[in-house]
């Protein structure tokens, strides 16, 4: 990848965090647990992690501005409008994948 250099891979990354978060805001059906269970983060681990990317470049981003980058909306009115009760299933592979993610048991 000798013909990319700093500044594109900067470039290229951010245009596919752009549509990764496009792609997440048209697919509200799918819950936060779900992409927990399946691939370890979801929309707020995305909103955490551009939260401590604005920290280090000295920028205060609160969690719910950081949310609402995410969801496009504040996320009250999205949990409002899209979120499902979990199951006991899903719950439980929550707790499983957590778990395998951090090393300890989820809080709450």
């Amino acid at each position: 990848m000798d013909r990319i250099d700093e500044r594109l891979r900067v470039q290229l990354e951010a245009a596919a965090f752009r549509r990764l978060i496009q792609h997440l805001r048209t697919r509200s059906d799918v819950q936060n647990i779900d992409l927990m269970n399946l691939a370890g983060f979801c929309r707020n681990c995305l909103a955490r992690w551009l939260r401590e990317a604005a920290e280090e470049a000295g920028l205060a981003l609160s969690d719910a501005e950081a949310r609402e980058l995410v969801y496009g909306m504040p996320y009250e009115e999205w949990k409002r409008r899209f979120q499902r009760e979990a199951s006991a299933e899903q719950l439980e592979a929550f707790r499983e994948s957590f778990r395998r993610t951090h090393g300890h048991e989820p809080e709450g």
